[in-house]
């Protein structure tokens, strides 16, 4: 019982805090955020940390509908306008980030057993990004234009892209660390073993999603399916070691694909999962500790630099190649700054490896990853909103719409 009024608490003061976010015009999420960080275990201690991770369930659920939203906006017409663009940008700007992070990381003092592998672990992280925040702030302003429509789709590959480099820099950093033997399983196989096994189960609870929306016509029995099949994607990728996000967002994307009425029942989970986003994120906020800012070191202000460098420059040099418009090159790389619970679930892979634990690296890598988390949700939210702004595609002073695509439909 217990939890529910943990999750009551949480609410209440998500609520509060987006009242006074709305009086400084910053992002709803950015009061989410602080709202956790001040009821969390850090500040205020109302929500403990053992009463955070029995509501990890939250985070879970949240992230699965969030990875379908943005699966939602994959209409294959609407990709085929973009064209190859989408996957020049998604590529170039990962790249970049991790070269550019593993090029900083290498030039700072330490033991090259420590040194590289860290360098190698941390550019492979920070090539993940969090489309959380960032399509929380694109519904709160209705976001529409050019870059937006190319922040979504880049937003979701980069985390199959993210994976892959990942999985190789890891190998790399085992060989590096504690000699381990360098395979092409390791490096290759198994990257590509779960992302191929999480598109292709996302792709058959969509086209089942779609099917079982023939026999159902009313609202509220859209909705539970939808509910059921996310439900259902998440279990399935927890059980059988899948990306959880790569698996909802194709559920997403098949539905859209195959069902033409695809918006109006997409709509309605929007209407359903504005409580589940807030708690998600208080309860994020609530996990940020302050009191790694004392043990990050130049190694966290550098991993912050180079990172924001790297996505900044590589959104741009791949917009430009692409010959995307000119406020894509301008602004697109500041709204992909955001990073979290990719990037903290990568850093756990690296805490639960003996070898590198044992060498210190894992510690270092973690809490390098913890405090680039605390800095970018907190500033990556405003920073989104602002390019948004500037690009044009939100118009200064919008106020929040009261429903965040289509109308209001009756759950009968």
């Amino acid at each position: 019982m217990l939890n529910l009024l943990y999750l009551a608490v949480a609410m209440a003061a998500g609520l509060g805090l987006s009242r006074v976010m709305k009086l400084v015009n910053l992002p709803n999420v950015t009061g989410y955020l602080i709202a956790g960080i001040l009821v969390g275990p850090y500040v205020l201690n109302i929500i403990n940390t053992e009463s955070i991770q029995s509501l990890k369930i939250i985070t879970s659920v949240a992230l699965g509908f969030i990875a379908f939203s943005i699966g939602g906006e994959f209409k294959l017409s609407y990709l085929k306008k973009l064209g190859k663009s989408i996957l020049i940008i998604t590529i170039v700007q990962a790249v970049t980030t991790v070269l550019i992070v593993l090029g900083a990381m290498l030039l700072l003092p330490g033991e090259t057993n420590i040194r590289v592998p860290r360098a190698l672990l941390l550019g492979a992280i920070a090539a993940a990004t969090a489309p959380a925040a960032t399509l929380l702030v694109v519904r709160q302003y209705k976001a529409r234009g050019p870059v937006t429509d190319t922040l979504l789709p880049v937003t979701a590959f980069d985390d199959a892209v993210g994976l892959i480099i990942f999985s190789v820099c890891f190998a790399l950093a085992q060989v590096f660390a504690v000699g381990g033997e360098l395979t092409v399983q390791a490096v290759l196989l198994e990257p590509l073993r779960e992302i191929g096994l999480s598109l292709l189960v996302g792709a058959a609870m969509g086209a089942l999603l779609a099917l079982m929306m023939k026999f159902f016509h009313s609202n509220a029995n859209r909705l539970c399916l939808m509910i059921a099949a996310v439900f259902a994607c998440v279990a399935l990728s927890e059980l059988w070691e899948l990306s959880s996000l790569l698996t909802c967002m194709m559920l997403g994307a098949f539905l859209a694909n195959l069902r033409k009425d695809s918006i109006s029942i997409l709509s309605l989970s929007e209407d359903w999962t504005p409580g589940l986003f807030m708690l998600f994120f208080v309860l994020s906020g609530a996990e940020l500790d302050f009191s790694i800012l004392a043990t990050v070191g130049l190694a966290g202000i550098v991993y912050i630099l180079a990172r924001s460098i790297g996505k900044y420059g590589g959104a741009y040099i791949g917009s430009a190649i692409s010959k995307a418009e000119p406020n894509v090159r301008r602004y697109l790389g500041i709204t992909l700054l955001p990073q979290a619970g990719v990037a903290i679930g990568m850093a756990q892979m690296v805490a639960a490896d003996p070898g590198l634990s044992e060498l210190g690296i894992a510690s270092q890598v973690v809490t390098v990853a913890l405090f680039a988390t605390l800095v970018y949700e907190l500033i990556g939210p405003i920073l989104t909103k602002i390019a948004l702004t500037k690009a044009g595609e939100i118009a200064p002073g919008t106020k929040p719409p009261r429903r965040m695509r289509g109308k209001r439909k009756k759950l009968a």
